[in-house]
């Protein structure tokens, strides 16, 4: 007699816990007190190495987890147990993510170096390794007058073949203009048809979230955090995107305000 499916099992639902905003369905603010408490800890100015790498490894792996509960596909799997050979209700079926997803993280130095080595390490324990890899991109700001920044530009790649079906993931720590993004998905989209892009951020401001709206509305978009500390009290009093056009988190050289600074020199000790 075969044995009876628990009905528990014919779906796993995830429950993603998100700030409220007007930024649209793509873009996600996450409400963690646990990883918020944790990025306050690496934006302070009392923290450093080797706490900063270890703290950016925890938000990464946590990041990491909640992208994929939330936006990977699952298929029914049959998974036989240890109990299998004495019971055959040893063997149970249930959804698990599918592991024969093409996933491919992209590594864009410097800030991004480490983020994407967590992301690709962990995706190789429960995703079929050989359909895994990591991409690099070099690739930094291009500033102008008072080192403002006018763009980004790319000296160079290792990118490891098509994207065609696959989930492509940025996981970079600072979504401030949003230029590094805008030029690393131009450069993916002419490799192939992806399933998704998704970005994993630490923190993102108001004008990135404007600039990826404007030219690759399709990226998912994952925060811990929204940083618009330079708007005026209206702002500040109101739910973000409410007054998206006035929201202001970058000052004059483009840095993030409140921030923590240039994530790319501190995980690297390397301040130019």
């Amino acid at each position: 007699m075969k044995p009876i499916k628990d009905s528990q099992y014919d779906a796993i639902p995830f429950r993603l816990s998100e700030r409220e905003h007007r930024y649209g369905k793509n873009v996600h603010l996450i409400s963690d007190p646990f990883l918020h408490s944790h990025l306050a800890k690496l934006c302070s100015i009392d923290t450093f190495q080797p706490v900063i790498n270890e703290l950016v490894t925890t938000l990464y792996s946590s990041l990491l987890k909640i992208v994929v509960n939330q936006e990977f596909p699952q298929k029914q799997v049959i998974t036989h147990s240890r109990m299998s050979e004495f019971h055959a209700e040893g063997n149970f079926e249930s959804p698990l993510i599918d592991e024969n997803t093409p996933v491919v993280s992209v590594n864009l130095a410097r800030a991004g170096t480490l983020p994407s080595h967590i992301c690709y390490t962990a995706l190789n324990y429960f995703m079929k390794p050989k359909l895994v890899r990591q991409d690099h991109i070099s690739i930094s700001r291009r500033t102008g007058v008072n080192h403002q920044v006018t763009g980004s530009e790319v000296s160079g790649h290792k990118i490891g073949g098509t994207v065609d079906d696959a989930i492509v993931l940025f996981p970079d720590p600072m979504g401030a203009t949003g230029s590094t993004l805008v030029e690393a998905l131009d450069l993916y989209k002419k490799q192939g048809k992806a399933l998704k892009f998704i970005s994993l951020h630490c923190i993102v401001t108001p004008e990135y979230l404007k600039a990826l709206h404007a030219k690759h509305p399709d990226l998912h978009v994952y925060a811990i955090r929204l940083d618009r500390g330079l708007s005026s009290e209206k702002v500040l009093k109101s739910i973000p995107g409410t007054f998206w056009d006035e929201e202001r988190g970058l000052n004059e050289q483009q840095y993030i305000v409140p921030g923590g600074g240039g994530f790319g020199e501190i995980m690297n000790n390397a301040f130019v």
